[in-house]
């Protein structure tokens, strides 16, 4: 593939204490006004994130035309699973104005540094506000899941939500750090709120170099073909990089990394990371909202597709 960087989007700018810093997992999706919304958490003084959106122009995604003043869920109460930030990351359009939004609960940890959790909030009117479906995961820990059951990719597929999401029950150490390890793993639900207790190995690790993948976005074609956009946690450069994969059926994965052909640029704000891939076809064109070094500190940046 061969993709053309149109650059940096949009970084917080005093929208508030709760959006000061970065901006991070862009997750697009074509809104009933037209525009491309990218919803997106930003981060308080804190480093807690909090989720908000940003409406870019379909013709020109690097032109903002609306964002959002105050943060679509707050983190929850002291001792919750997402009391130390709410992360978005899979936003589906169930129709009727109602929208449900995956996101990740952060919750610091004694014994090891953190756990993530997957949460929902739910929109009625279009994508304006949410409120969250309950103040518990709806994916929680399981006996091979300890950690970590986040990163949620959604698809409403022929009335069967599927979701891909990133899981493991381990930490390794990468420089001297404590570091998470974790694997691609598959769900179904009928509804969107109850999933399943354990998941299906979708794609595991296999390079030596490699600890972790980050948010998997999932496209299907209309032929069955299903197409991968993730993020690989590598220990040589110590950061992410993007990872491509293409399957018939959305479980079975064959990686052609090399492929994407979306990679770091030196000196600029994606020169020593890239990562948290999200592809949306409009009008088109096809689009892949990402961010770049420390995962969203310059704020999240957009490339097109030349050449497929």
């Amino acid at each position: 593939m061969n993709w053309k960087k149109l650059g940096l989007v949009y970084a917080p700018t005093g929208l508030g204490d709760w959006a000061v810093q970065t901006a991070t997992l862009p997750t697009p999706v074509r809104h009933a006004s037209g525009a491309i919304r990218v919803f997106v958490s930003f981060c308080d003084a804190r480093g807690i994130g909090r989720p908000g959106y940003v409406d870019v122009d379909p013709s020109d995604p690097t032109r903002v035309l609306k964002v959002s003043q105050e943060p679509l869920i707050d983190i929850g109460v002291p001792g919750t699973f997402d009391d130390n930030g709410a992360v978005v990351c899979s936003v589906v359009d169930v129709g009727g104005g109602t929208y449900y939004m995956y996101y990740v609960g952060f919750e610091q940890c004694l014994k090891v540094r953190y756990r993530l959790f997957i949460g929902l909030a739910i929109s009625t009117d279009g994508g304006e506000a949410f409120c969250k479906y309950k103040t518990t995961p709806i994916l929680d820990r399981t006996p091979t899941e300890l950690y970590f059951r986040c990163g949620p990719y959604v698809l409403l597929d022929g009335g069967i939500f599927r979701m891909w999401y990133i899981a493991g029950s381990e930490w390794t150490e990468v420089e001297g750090k404590s570091m998470p390890v974790y694997t691609l793993k598959y769900l179904e639900s009928k509804d969107g709120l109850m999933w399943g207790d354990e998941g299906v190995s979708s794609m595991d690790i296999t390079n030596p170099d490699e600890h972790g993948f980050g948010r998997p976005w999932v496209v299907r074609h209309a032929d069955g073909l299903h197409e991968l956009f993730y993020s690989i946690r590598r220990r040589s450069v110590g950061a992410y990089r993007l990872g491509y994969a293409r399957s018939s059926d959305g479980l079975n994965w064959e990686r052609r990394d090399a492929s994407l052909g979306l990679d770091v640029t030196p000196g600029s704000f994606d020169s020593e990371a890239i990562e948290y891939s999200a592809v949306i076809e409009v009008d088109g064109r096809t689009y892949c909202f990402y961010n770049g070094n420390a995962f969203g500190r310059d704020g999240f940046a957009v490339a097109e597709l030349v050449h497929r």
